[in-house]
């Protein structure tokens, strides 16, 4: 499975996934159409599926115009998404799968960022391989998403699991926020040479007009603040010692920054 990078809109990512030997197409996340249908033609595949994270418009904005290209395509999206999702047939919960280039892709059920966000995590297939988790807009790139509909605790439920995963993960995230998210974890966690570190080498690949996405989960979880409710640092920082607080009160102040 290989997977393309689709700049769209202003600053989201849509990801189109390759299977090379059969030359057939799934994308994550379409936020328009065009990029996804230029791919494609680039290619010469067959779309055959959309795997949605939630029901944002700049997550579906282009399943419409994909699904009347290519009528037969499947396309999926969590269970809770019901009636929100343009053009869903399949209602996935957690524990599901999905089937792609000889892969399995695992469900995970994330409610935070919407009540009914899902993502898709992909295991390595062979032991020196990485494993590929398309996360939507539950974890970014040094930051995680808005809480639009959910809860704090719901939130560090979801990125619990998504921490308990491999630290070679390649996290897609579906937007390029990663330098204004470092620059927020610099202003409470300055001090963390790995933070420091990633900060310089974003700010480069920015100024190079390159995507930070994707990134590695064992870099997330020693430099976003959101997956370290239950560092001392950022506890002292936020005044809190329990960790949906913790979350809670960093999120706060991320949403002010």
């Amino acid at each position: 499975m290989q997977v393309h990078l689709l700049p769209a809109l202003f600053d989201n990512y849509i990801f189109l996934l390759h299977d090379r030997q059969q030359n057939i197409a799934a994308a994550v996340d379409p936020a328009e159409a065009g990029p996804v249908l230029e791919k494609l033609q680039a290619l010469g595949a067959q779309l055959v599926a959309i795997f949605n994270t939630h029901h944002h418009r700049d997550h579906v904005g282009g399943n419409q115009q994909l699904l009347e290209r290519f009528p037969t395509v499947q396309i999926c999206g969590g269970a809770e998404d019901r009636g929100r999702i343009p053009g869903q047939q399949v209602f996935l919960q957690q524990g599901d799968c999905v089937q792609f280039a000889g892969s399995t892709g695992q469900v995970l059920f994330l409610p935070g960022h919407t009540i009914a966000h899902i993502a898709y995590y992909f295991p390595p297939t062979a032991p020196a391989e990485a494993g590929d988790l398309f996360c939507g807009d539950t974890l970014f790139a040094g930051g995680c998403g808005r809480l639009f509909e959910g809860t704090p605790a719901q939130m560090v439920a979801s990125l619990s699991q998504l921490r308990d995963l491999p630290d070679s993960t390649r996290v897609w995230c579906a937007h390029e926020y990663t330098l204004k998210n470092l620059q927020f974890a610099l202003t409470i966690d300055g001090d963390n040479p790995d933070l420091q570190r990633r900060f310089r080498d974003v700010k480069e690949a920015r100024r190079r007009s390159e995507p930070t996405v994707p990134s590695l989960l064992g870099v997330e979880k020693r430099t976003n603040p959101f997956l370290r409710w239950d560092s001392p640092t950022l506890q002292a920082a936020v005044k809190s010692s329990e960790p949906v607080q913790t979350f809670a009160r960093l999120r706060g102040m991320k949403d002010r920054f």
